[in-house]
């Protein structure tokens, strides 16, 4: 079940428009494909040293002034989906990360509420491990879908990937990139988890600034601490380089004021990190890609 019928190719497409930090340069091609058959096709017409990049929401993702030398594959609102299949869930990579978890909840299973407070899509909380509430993405992963750059499609497990807080790497190094996964849930009461994804939700609004572009939280939280803890303790709230700022609302957000280019943000995030491993003697680890050339 695609939405998007249509393939539709772009060059030197504004990633401003792709990236939730609403910042950024161009991809020199950007292609949203009309199905998985139809990404197959395409990835088998690329160069063999061309650098792919996969963007879903673009919810943790800055790609520099300079732009993305290569293709921009764009999963959301193509590679959509969401099954009922050998006793679990299958997402295509594009799938929102909340919609899987109300699709969950309306199906009577549990543990998938946290999902509604990922911003990004399937694909992406696959390729960062992303996590929220005491949730973790690969908590619930039975097997994945993956594509290589001929355009190969691939099955693989949890086994198959070396998994960590934030992290997911192939043990065997391929070039591949997330098509859809299986999940599993255990059964639960629909009520009860709708009512718990409303929980989440109205506490991630009290808590983060979602009315300004930003890109969820910027650094891995350090063991036993919060980066946003000790961001505010070493008294960052507020920073500002250009048209970045460190937010007042949540201390590991990097809010877009308006006006910010990708170079801000970027400035902005090595600012911080060198702030807090000055006055807390702790190295930050960001949570957020960057990518690209620098203007």
């Amino acid at each position: 079940m695609d939405m998007s019928e249509h393939p539709t190719l772009r060059r030197d497409e504004p990633m401003s428009r792709h990236v939730s930090w609403r910042a950024g340069g161009r991809a020199r091609r950007f292609y949203q494909p009309a199905d998985v058959a139809d990404l197959c096709s395409f990835m088998r017409t690329l160069p063999a040293d061309e650098p792919i990049l996969f963007v879903g929401l673009g919810s943790n993702l800055l790609v520099r002034d300079g732009g993305f030398r290569g293709t921009v594959l764009f999963t959301h609102h193509a590679l959509v989906g969401i099954t009922v299949e050998h006793g679990g869930f299958s997402a295509l990579a594009g799938v929102p990360s909340p919609h899987l978890a109300r699709f969950v909840a309306r199906h009577g299973h549990a543990g998938a509420e946290w999902l509604a407070g990922v911003p990004g899509t399937i694909g992406g909380a696959l390729a960062m491990n992303a996590g929220c509430y005491g949730g973790e993405t690969w908590n619930h992963v039975v097997t994945v879908q993956t594509v290589d750059r001929g355009g190969n499609l691939h099955e693989r497990t949890p086994a198959d990937y070396d998994i960590g807080y934030r992290h997911v790497a192939m043990r065997e190094p391929r070039d591949e990139w997330f098509v859809s996964a299986l999940f599993r849930f255990p059964p639960g009461d629909e009520k009860a988890s709708m009512a718990r994804i409303r929980e989440l939700l109205a506490k991630r609004v009290a808590s983060q600034p979602l009315n300004q572009p930003n890109a969820g939280s910027v650094f891995r939280n350090p063991p036993g601490d919060h980066a946003a803890r000790l961001v505010e303790a070493c008294g960052l709230k507020g920073l500002t380089v250009g048209g970045a700022q460190v937010s007042m609302k949540h201390a590991n957000f990097i809010v877009n004021l308006g006006h910010a280019t990708a170079a801000d943000i970027e400035t902005l995030i090595h600012r911080v990190r060198a702030e807090v491993q000055a006055q807390a003697g702790v190295v930050l680890v960001p949570e957020v890609r960057i990518v690209g050339e620098r203007a």
